[in-house]
């Protein structure tokens, strides 16, 4: 998977969650094409935060990378 087009995906999805005092870092892609992501700020930590990732980021990353396999957050 192209890191380019899933940076490209992420400055979509970051201005939603910098509105809420929060933001999304690209931390690695494995071979079996999971994004790992570090949300930070007020998206750390947040009751929403795995709806966020499922609904929001997990739907905007898969739409720019269909052979997504999954997105999971790591500290």
């Amino acid at each position: 998977m192209d890191r380019t087009i899933i940076e490209d995906a992420l400055a979509r999805i970051r201005p939603i969650l910098q509105r809420d005092g929060g933001d999304i870092e690209l931390v690695d892609v494995t071979d079996d094409k999971v994004v790992q992501v570090r949300l930070q700020g007020h998206c750390a930590g947040c009751p929403g935060a795995r709806m966020t990732l499922t609904h929001v980021v997990g739907q905007i990353l898969a739409e720019a990378c269909p052979d997504l396999q999954g997105v999971e957050a790591v500290d």
